[in-house]
């Protein structure tokens, strides 16, 4: 369902009108809310393209509802082959948006081989494949020691040969001052996505910015299709590594809430 589609509640942010959201206000202990979630369960094709190790389920042992907050929980533990279990949740078939301010208040864990995200598709991916559906990252980060403190925003999309990504500038990076890490609080990560244009932020603070102009020879900006959320915790991968000694499980990610606004333009009195 289109943003344009979606009733609005009439909750204002800036120049920004809510237009949908999740509270994960359910009862302690329950799944969330099917209307809005699914689930993509297994291991996907070579661990989701990323080598990942978790088996991800739609159990509530690894996602649910708990305190008024979404828990997804990565666990070490023997099922379906692999010897984690975690879960990737998405709204795929359900909602998807095209342009807007996209939000999410999150506590991510940490470890040495634990990758949470807060991320988009298009919805056109079953027919035209990934990178051509085009990926945005609002959030991710990798849990070893010194990368706690940073997190990613990235878009992924077509060029000659393969994908632009962060490692060909097209995205940025944003490190807490003072040495602090992302799992000790809660905080807000944000895109604000217009024609052309899309902004990331860390709470308050716009860190980054991408347009056509940042793409490398040859790439095509394809964001301007609808695109569905992911939440996902992986366990290791060929960005963050395998888990080791160091880490502690189980760890957890906690969603304050998931809220989607869309911009209206001030009026002249």
């Amino acid at each position: 369902m289109l943003w344009a589609l979606a009733a609005s509640t009439g909750t204002s942010y800036a120049a920004w009108q809510l237009v949908w959201s999740d509270e994960f206000a359910q009862a302690d202990g329950t799944s969330p809310d099917s209307a809005k979630w699914d689930f993509d369960v297994g291991n996907g094709s070579g661990g989701w393209g990323n080598n990942q190790l978790e088996y991800d389920t739609s159990r509530t042992n690894n996602a649910r509802i708990q305190g008024g907050q979404l828990v997804i929980e990565a666990k070490q533990e023997s099922f379906g082959g692999k010897s984690y279990t975690s879960a990737r949740m998405l709204t795929k078939d359900k909602w998807s948006w095209a342009y807007g301010r996209m939000e999410a208040r999150i506590k991510i864990p940490r470890g040495q081989g634990i990758w949470p995200a807060f991320w988009m598709l298009g919805t056109n991916i079953a027919s035209v494949g990934w990178p051509t559906c085009g990926e945005i990252d609002i959030m991710e980060n990798i849990g070893k020691t010194t990368e706690q403190g940073k997190v990613y925003g990235t878009i992924h999309g077509p060029q000659p040969g393969g994908d632009y990504n962060g490692g060909a500038g097209v995205g940025g990076s944003y490190t807490l001052p003072g040495g602090a890490a992302f799992a000790d609080n809660f905080h807000v990560f944000a895109i604000e996505w217009t024609t052309n244009q899309i902004k990331w932020f860390v709470d308050s603070i716009q860190y980054f910015t991408a347009t056509p102009a940042n793409l490398p020879a040859g790439g095509t900006w394809v964001f301007t299709q609808p695109q569905f959320f992911i939440l996902n915790v992986a366990v290791g991968g060929n960005w963050p590594g395998n888990p080791d000694g160091t880490t502690v499980f189980p760890q957890q990610m906690l969603v304050d809430y998931v809220r989607v606004y869309n911009y209206v333009a001030p009026t002249s009195i």
